[in-house]
């Protein structure tokens, strides 16, 4: 096993390791039933409107990689260009190290379509750049509107947390008159990366920050039986919870996503929320996922075999 496999291996352990450790230091406090009771406390009508939220993400989560595409001028149909974003964020979010996990299967879809590994990597960067677009975008937005809870929870001013809110905002912009003025390509190995167009860097803008609203809409949505939860308030602790998931790198926010929104919201949000949250966006899609994963590659690998022995007989003739 060489080292970039032995890291890759070791960090999975430790973030699986303080992903529990951080579960159970949030969920110590309840016996299983009550955790069962507060899931069944949830009105279905919140429930469907959480699952709504949720598939409206993953179809959001699409047009990363579309916008990914757009960008290394490839010619893929929206069909495929869907189908390998949702195996590879409904796996990779669960598995956890999103960026190595998600993109190797990536990796398999768009190289069996045709893209070189420059381009499927420079796919993989931009979903990442629309991640972090979208994720200052909302979080400048409830900032701004929203100063006090961040303030409380961070221990800073709210006119400090208002400035920072306006700065992400202007980040946001800047990315885009960076995007119409600089045409200079960055150089990485024998790589180079440049600027995407106008038009897609708004485009990454836009459908990052839906995305997040989405994802904010579905954690609100479980929240309702137990308080009336503002939604500012709910994608103020989504946010700061994807902030703190990002510096830990927990598998699909493990514990971190818990521990941080009820940080956040105290009583106002039950485990039994948070648990049907986890089991909606996360669970739900990676049994999805999993084997819609298995019956693609065996269409693939069926292709293949097929096509192998039409290739052989026109050799020999």
């Amino acid at each position: 096993m060489n080292a970039k496999r032995i890291l890759a291996w070791s960090t999975m352990v430790i973030g699986f390791g303080l992903a529990g450790y951080l579960l159970y230091v949030g969920l110590r406090q309840y016996t299983f039933s009550d955790i069962v009771e507060s899931v069944r406390a949830i009105p279905p009508g919140n429930l469907a409107l959480g699952l709504f939220f949720a598939a409206a993400s993953y179809l959001c989560l699409t047009f990363f990689d579309w916008a990914g595409v757009l960008y290394v001028g490839g010619r893929l149909a929206y069909p495929k260009i869907a189908l390998a974003s949702f195996l590879a964020l409904s796996i990779g979010q669960s598995v956890g190290l999103a960026g190595l996990s998600s993109g190797a299967i990536r990796y398999r879809y768009y190289a069996h379509w045709g893209l070189d590994a420059e381009a499927v990597a420079k796919i993989v960067l931009m979903s990442g750049v629309t991640v972090g677009l979208g994720l200052a975008a909302l979080g400048g937005a409830v900032m701004i509107l929203n100063p006090a809870d961040t303030a409380a929870v961070l221990k800073i001013r709210g006119t400090v947390v208002t400035l920072t809110g306006l700065g992400l905002l202007l980040a946001c912009l800047a990315y885009v008159v960076l995007a119409l003025t600089l045409r200079t390509p960055l150089k990485i190995w024998k790589w180079h990366f440049g600027m995407p167009t106008w038009r897609v860097a708004v485009m990454q803008i836009v459908v990052g920050t839906i995305n997040f609203a989405l994802v904010s809409a579905c954690l609100r949505e479980v929240m309702a039986a137990s308080a009336d939860v503002s939604y500012l308030k709910a994608a103020t602790a989504f946010v700061l919870a994807n902030v703190a998931i990002l510096i830990t790198h927990a598998p699909g926010g493990l514990g971190v996503l818990e521990v941080t929104v009820r940080h956040v919201m105290g009583d106002q949000a039950s485990i039994g929320a948070l648990v049907a949250f986890r089991v909606i966006y996360f669970l739900i899609p990676l049994a999805i996922g999993l084997p819609l994963s298995l019956v693609t590659e065996a269409v693939f690998r069926a292709r293949k075999s097929h096509h192998a022995p039409a290739s052989s007989s026109g050799s020999a003739a």
